[in-house]
């Protein structure tokens, strides 16, 4: 298939150096890299997992508080909002 392609200046910089390690033509070095690119993009991200661990919710007030409203009021006193 024959294309145009308008390469930004930072990309044919980068092109025309792979063109020069691998010894391959231009066209060959851009369908190669494409290649690769769009495998890449194929590959599902692997994520580390997020991992909460839950810490006991003592305020040093000598009580335990378990809804969040009463430690905010606790802390902030009853014209928090």
């Amino acid at each position: 298939m024959r294309t145009t392609l308008t390469l930004d200046d930072d990309v044919a910089v980068l092109v025309r150096e792979e063109v020069r390690r691998s010894g391959n033509s231009f066209k060959g070095t851009v369908n190669d890299l494409l290649r690769v690119g769009l495998r890449e993009r194929r590959k599902p991200q692997r994520k580390k997992r997020f991992v909460v661990t839950p810490l006991a919710l003592n305020t040093g007030l000598g009580t335990r508080y378990q809804n969040v409203e009463d430690l905010i009021e606790a802390l902030e006193g009853p014209m928090h909002r």
